[in-house]
Parts: C-alpha cells; structure tokens; sequence
C-alpha cells in the first residue's frame, strides 16, 4: 500500500526531517510511506484563505485522482491504536494509495475537507505542522507493525 503524507511547508527543522525519515525508512515493502512538501501559498497582507485554496490545490493534485484523500484536523475524529489498525487494514483491502494531508499556518483547504474519506485528529491540542508529520508516520509506522505481527507496539 503507497502511503503518502502531503505536506504543506517546504522549510522543516533537520529533527523534524529526521524523525519523519526514520520511520518512512523502516515501513518498506506492501507499505511504504512517502512524504511530499507542498509549496506554501503566497500569504501577502489581509486574508490568507487565497494561500489556503493554492495550497489546497496542489494537494489535491500531488494526491492524483485515485488517492484516498485523509484530512489531518484537530477537530477530526480521533483514532487510539486499535482503531487505526482497523481502517489501515479496510484501506488496504480496498486497495487505494491514501494521500495523509497536513495544511499550512492557516489550515487545510475546504476542497481537501470535501474529498476527505476520514479526518483524523492526532490530538485536541494544535501541534505544530513539522511535529504533525512525526506523528502521522510513527502513528503508521506502529500500527503497520500490528498487522504485520512485529514487536513494536505493547498495548
């Protein structure tokens, strides 16, 4: 299964690259996961949502027409372990690449909301986008290694 996390921001941390890198090296094989940077919407003075559609935009096009669209939101539906398993396992079986979608500092795009087959929520609290992506790919990275048995997750 192609796992890609669309991200909007192209200057991240050398941590946060790290992080993300040390999990998306160890899900190889039926799940990879891929990570693609979204240029930032152009944000000149008075309202961002201009820079919040581009940004959508490109998404949507980085995710291709085929991807299952999940919108990153704090107000999303919240997964323990157990659960995302479950939807990683029903994802699998449908057979779709899934596009994970992290917006900017103003928030995803409607468009991304509206294609959306889950919006998930990592936490109530707001997390900074570089620490999102760490999470998005541990949270993958463990509940991969429930399906596939390994030793990773101890519940």
């Amino acid at each position: 299964m192609r796992m890609r996390l669309i991200a909007a921001g192209t200057r991240m941390p050398d941590w946060v690259n790290a992080g993300f890198e040390d999990y998306a090296t160890r899900l190889r094989g039926d799940y990879r996961l891929e990570l693609t940077e979204i240029e930032l919407g152009r944000r000149g003075e008075g309202d961002p949502r201009r820079a919040v559609l581009t940004e959508g935009e490109r998404m949507l096009a980085a995710a291709g027409s085929r991807s299952a669209i999940v919108a990153l939101q704090v107000d999303g539906r919240s997964l323990g372990t157990a659960q995302l398993v479950d939807w990683l396992r029903e994802r699998a079986r449908l057979g779709e690449p899934l596009a994970f979608c992290i917006g900017g500092p103003d928030g995803l795009a409607p468009a991304v909301d509206q294609r959306a087959c889950l919006r998930w929520s990592l936490s109530p609290l707001t997390l900074p986008h570089g620490l999102a992506r760490v999470v998005v790919a541990e949270a993958l990275y463990r509940a991969v290694s429930v399906i596939r048995g390994q030793p990773y997750h101890r519940p």
